[in-house]
């Protein structure tokens, strides 16, 4: 079987699919890896690397595609109307394409894969299951994206984080709030207390209390009813009501004012992001404040966030950096490529080579977007 690993298109995208480590466990499953000329420059990898692991090099996207019957991709696949190369157009009827889909963003491209016969996998639906934790890419990505945004931070914020007593005087530590205790929230809590700040946190599930104080920051938040249900089955958190949100949105701006960094992390799969800092919360910040928006692309948790930009508003820095995790790529790339080979190696039969997949395993059933000319997914086949 071919599995080809094409060159990533998309803009402020440096990962790649598959490093040289895991192509050379594909290539002892049975695969026949290609690579994509220069697919893993962006992440310090180069074309050399894959070939002493085993891989074949694609000179370019038609070379790598063509008779491909498997696909391992970072982001969706380019259609016609989107770059220079339609992606789409070069995958053959029956192939499968495994990769982070962003099925809530682009529904047509759903369709298309139906259309054109496309099995595909969105790996960011990978179930929340204790089998399926090394393949779960929104983990991996997210920690990474986390401890970035940490040092992002830092690099806006005109002061030093730890506290420092000289001869001239004493440096008071700095203040960062995390406001989403997520794997995200998680590490930036966990690198602002290395670099030696003052750590608060927050989160509408109660139940991450009790994570945030282990890593020794400080918990803040609402503490009602309503909050003891905050958590889906899946470990995401819910949608909050209107009456919640005004109750955290007071506490929040209390604690805010106190901060000098708030890294806001709060995502609710397949809805736009929830706003936590509002403009009067931004103008009751300190001077030289920063912000580090992690939701800026699915709408951002700060109201005057802009994606892919730095903007200052009431002298406090407002950064909406996307695909934070691609700034780390080198590393985000053998964590994602680790999560692919985990997800593939146990649809391979060993005696045959080939794939085996069982259509009614829980992982299958909860990434599988499309098979045989139809939308499968739940979550999907609703929508219009």
């Amino acid at each position: 079987m071919k599995l080809a690993i094409p060159k990533e298109r998309r803009a402020h995208e440096r990962r790649v699919a598959a490093t040289p480590d895991t192509v050379k466990k594909l290539t002892s499953l049975g695969f026949d890896v290609v690579v994509e000329k220069d697919a893993g420059a962006k992440s310090n990898i180069p074309d050399q690397y894959y070939l002493d692991a085993g891989a074949q090099i694609a000179e370019n996207a038609p070379d790598v595609y063509q008779n491909a019957d498997l696909i391992f991709k970072v982001q969706r696949p380019l259609k016609k109307d989107e770059g220079e190369v339609d992606e789409l157009s070069l995958i053959k009827s029956g192939a499968i394409v495994v990769a982070m889909l962003s099925p809530f963003e682009d529904r047509d491209l759903i369709e298309d894969y139906a259309k054109g016969n496309i099995t595909s996998f969105a790996m960011e639906f990978m179930p929340r299951i204790t089998r399926a934790q090394s393949m779960d890419v929104l983990s991996s990505q997210s920690n990474l994206a986390g401890y970035r945004a940490v040092l992002e931070a830092a690099h806006e914020f005109h002061r030093a984080f730890p506290m420092m007593m000289t001869a001239a005087g004493t440096v008071a530590p700095a203040k960062v709030m995390i406001m989403g205790v997520g794997v995200a929230g998680l590490q930036a809590i966990a690198t602002a207390r290395r670099l030696g700040a003052v750590v608060s946190a927050t989160d509408v599930r109660m139940a991450t209390k009790e994570q945030v104080e282990s890593l020794g920051a400080k918990f803040v938040m609402v503490d009602d009813e309503e909050a003891k249900e905050a958590e889906t089955a899946g470990g995401y958190a819910k949608e909050m009501s209107d009456d919640y949100k005004k109750k955290q949105a007071v506490l929040i701006a209390d604690t805010l004012g106190k901060q000098d960094i708030a890294i806001t992390t709060a995502l609710i799969p397949g809805r736009a992001a929830p706003i936590l800092i509002t403009e009067d919360m931004v103008k009751s910040m300190k001077p030289g404040s920063v912000i580090i928006d992690l939701a800026v692309e699915a709408g951002g948790n700060c109201e005057l966030s802009k994606a892919g930009e730095i903007v200052e508003a009431h002298g406090v820095k407002i950064v909406g950096h996307l695909n934070m995790a691609s700034r780390v790529a080198t590393d985000a790339s053998a964590l994602y490529a680790k999560n692919l080979l985990n997800f593939i190696t146990p649809l391979m039969d060993e005696e045959k080579k080939s794939l085996n997949i069982d259509w009614q395993d829980e992982i299958i059933t909860g990434t599988l977007l499309t098979k045989d000319g139809a939308i499968v997914h739940e979550r999907l086949k609703g929508e219009n």
